[in-house]
């Protein structure tokens, strides 16, 4: 069955196509007795406006499109909620997808959502990302971009961040505050930006304390994805090289309780033997046992502002009063759990 037009609305009561129009959005030059009779109509035939039309009309889409590495995760879970009730509210449609850890993957889908002519874009970036240019292409087609949690910082372009070196040094200083003598870390690939900045700040806190810092001690997890198996395996690899560690700083909550799952099968204890202090605040930190010791990221906060802000920019790109791009840096917090010991001892 087709769909109902204004125009099928106006034969039936032998008026014009612009007075059905103006009485649905209730212009005061027509009669109340007319607007009464085509909103009737309107209803009884279940009309439903061409949005892509009126989109055309006022040359926007009213869709974003959303690019994060992975979907089914507690930390990007939340994002995403945080942003679709936020376009919910300003009516607009997210194209989510999924790059799957993938350059090549997000270049496409950057080129697609730039192809269904969306508003504006967000993005997080995929591990693997060490080009930019399709990023840049956004950006040249005057389209509005921001950047948040995995991000490129040569790009021009608003980004919405925590401090992950301030974070990291937190979360290591909290394992020497503890007594903790031998502190290695379970870090995230090599390329993304807050990978790096984790690992510098866990490094910074070391040489801040007068602790050596010892690159044998830093287990890289290589396949990328921070994964529950990359904890177990790292967590194997330390007990085989490094039987003296009384504490790990690791990157993510589901790579710490890969490791912790595997300690507890190889007899060690946490805290008593090994502590162990997690990233994220993932809800399965706080039920397993024990409950880990974790920064807190805010995650629906993230998705909230990102969205935003790339509201405004692209309120005021359509003003052509466009804006500058900025930084906007969320807190953490570090949530002390059983993971690691209450105090020195």
């Amino acid at each position: 069955m087709k769909p109902v037009t204004l125009k099928d609305i106006a034969e039936q009561l032998n008026i014009s196509i612009t007075t059905v129009s103006k009485a649905l959005k209730d212009y005061p030059d027509v009669s109340k007795k007319t607007k009464g009779l085509v909103k009737e109509l309107a209803k009884t035939l279940n009309y439903k406006p061409n949005t892509f039309a009126v989109n055309l009309r006022m040359k926007e889409s009213k869709t974003i499109g959303l690019v994060v590495p992975v979907i089914v995760h507690h930390f990007f879970s939340n994002i995403i909620k945080g942003i679709i009730s936020q376009a919910e509210k300003k009516g607009y449609l997210v194209i989510i997808l999924q790059s799957n850890e993938s350059y090549e993957l997000e270049k496409k889908q950057v080129d697609l959502l730039l192809s269904q002519r969306v508003d504006g874009i967000l993005i997080s970036l995929a591990n693997g990302t060490a080009d930019f240019s399709h990023l840049n292409g956004i950006i040249q087609q005057g389209k509005p971009l921001v950047m948040f949690d995995k991000i490129a910082k040569i790009i021009k372009c608003s980004k919405i961040i925590i401090d992950d070196r301030k974070a990291a040094y937190n979360a290591t200083q909290h394992l020497i505050d503890i007594g903790c003598k031998r502190i290695a870390h379970f870090r995230g690939a090599l390329l993304p930006q807050n990978s790096i900045d984790r690992f510098l700040g866990y490094k910074k806190a070391l040489l801040d304390n007068n602790f050596p810092y010892d690159p044998s001690l830093v287990y890289i997890c290589e396949l990328g994805d921070n994964s529950f198996e990359e904890g177990k395996e790292n967590a194997r690899k330390l007990l085989k090289d490094h039987n003296d560690v009384d504490g790990i700083f690791i990157n993510t909550d589901l790579v710490a309780i890969g490791a912790m799952t595997e300690f507890k099968k190889h007899g060690v204890k946490v805290p008593e033997d090994i502590n162990i202090v997690g990233f994220s605040n993932w809800f399965m930190s706080s039920v397993i046992s024990p409950t880990l010791t974790t920064i807190d990221q805010p995650g629906y906060k993230m998705g909230k502002t990102a969205f935003k802000q790339l509201y405004k920019e692209m309120k005021a790109i359509k003003n052509k009063k466009p804006l500058p791009s900025k930084i906007i840096t969320l807190e953490t917090a570090l949530i002390k759990r059983e993971s690691t010991k209450s105090e020195m001892e």
